[in-house]
Parts: structure tokens; sequence; C-alpha cells
């Protein structure tokens, strides 16, 4: 029987080649990530300096206050990975960075969603009743929470359990 060696997977690659791997897409992902929460970071933040913007009600200056944070803690996480790597950068550390830097990612998802919901809600506020902004805005959290989390964790966990019935192993 012709086995690759252990640390090889099934696509041929060695440990260190899928880290590099995973390492490349995640950047790919963040350079998108990135831009779009920092405009929208950048955006929130001129909002608090406009004089209509002072004469709005509590609930406002609330849902302004804790999307512009959500924004801050998204731009935060997403640009993280940065700094994680130049401080780890050749100390053999790969895996780690891979997996800490990824789990930093789905949080700045987290919060990147927050900050789109109260963005929304901020802008949809001044132009239809508060009860509709909110119903509107409640529909787009789940919409994102659908198509950001929901059918990716569907799709693999279908992928996984197809593999194991097909294989008898499981990915990696």
């Amino acid at each position: 029987m012709d086995r690759e060696p252990a640390n090889y997977t099934r696509d041929g690659e060695n440990s260190g080649e899928r880290l590099d791997r995973h390492w490349n897409e995640l950047l790919q992902e963040l350079r998108l990530a990135q831009t779009g929460t920092q405009i929208l970071f950048a955006f929130l933040l001129s909002i608090g300096f406009q004089s209509q913007f002072q004469a709005a009600d509590q609930f406002t200056h609330h849902v302004y206050a804790a999307t512009l944070i959500a924004s801050a803690l998204a731009v935060a996480l997403f640009l993280a990975p940065v700094s994680f790597h130049r401080i780890v950068h050749r100390q053999g550390l790969r895996d780690r960075l891979v997996t800490i830097t990824d789990r930093l990612t789905q949080f700045g998802l987290a919060f990147l969603v927050v900050a789109m919901a109260g963005g929304v809600l901020l802008a949809l506020d001044v132009v239809l009743s508060r009860p509709v902004a909110l119903g509107i805005v409640a529909a787009i959290l789940i919409w994102f929470v659908v198509f950001w989390w929901l059918i990716p964790l569907l799709v693999r966990n279908n992928s996984d359990s197809d593999e194991v019935a097909v294989t008898g192993t499981d990915k990696t």
C-alpha cells in the first residue's frame, strides 16, 4: 500500500503548506472586511459632530454609541492579525497564529454585524417610524445570521458527515 507520511493531507499538502494556505486565505478575507469596516468607522466618527445629530433623542445617541463601539471593536479585531503576525513572526508559531487569528476574525464579523445593524437603524430611524425601522433592522440581523453563519454551518456539517460516510475519515 502506497501511503503518504502522517504529516501530509490527502491532497498532498504537508501541515506547513496547509497552514500557509489557510493564512493566505484568511488574509484575503480580511482585506475585504478591513476596508469596509474602516470606512464605516470613519463615517460613524463624523456623525457625532453634526449639529443635527446633537439635537437627536437619547435613543439615537445610545444606538450611535453602541454602533461606534461595535465598529471600533470590529476594526481592532480585523487588524489584530497584523499585529499578532508581527509579534510571532519567525517563531515557529504558524499553527497558533492561524487558529487564533481565525477566532479574532469570527469575533470581528460578529461586531461588524452589530455595527451594520446600528448604522442601518440610525439611517432608517430618520426616514421611517421607529417601530418600522426596528422591524427592518431585526430582519436584516436575521439575514446576516442566516447567510454569514447558518448556511455556512449547515454546509460544513453536511460536508463533514458526507465525507465521513463516503471515505470513513474526516477532512483536515
